[in-house]
């Protein structure tokens, strides 16, 4: 409980600098077993989204909390973002700590057209 309260108290601090702005923002949360990512508007509406539940992904991993699963979410958020007309980003990494699997999200996101 008290890492949780630790991250929601980053996470809070993250979204404080970008929230003002007006760039859409990449919002990341991951579970043992799970990664999602979601693109959000600079009005706070979902542009779309991606989730290692959806069964395109689940079909091609079996285990769906690793590091290749996290490239394969960034490549898919960054190509349903560029369908969307949107290219720049901010990287709300919701106060976990930028390694592993979302640093493999945020540099697929990257390789594949995003910028943040």
């Amino acid at each position: 409980m008290k890492n949780k309260l630790a991250r929601l108290k980053s996470a809070k601090k993250i979204r404080s600098k970008i929230l003002p702005g007006d760039k859409h923002r990449l919002t990341v949360f991951k579970t043992t077993m799970h990664t999602y990512a979601q693109l959000f508007s600079p009005s706070g509406e979902i542009i779309t989204s991606a989730s290692t539940l959806e069964k395109k992904i689940l079909k091609e991993k079996n285990h769906t909390g690793n590091i290749e699963t996290a490239k394969i979410i960034g490549k898919v958020i960054a190509e349903r973002a560029i369908e969307k007309n949107v290219k720049e980003v901010a990287f709300d990494r919701s106060g976990f700590n930028y390694h592993g699997r979302i640093k493999a999200l945020a540099e697929s996101a990257r390789d594949n057209g995003l910028k943040f």
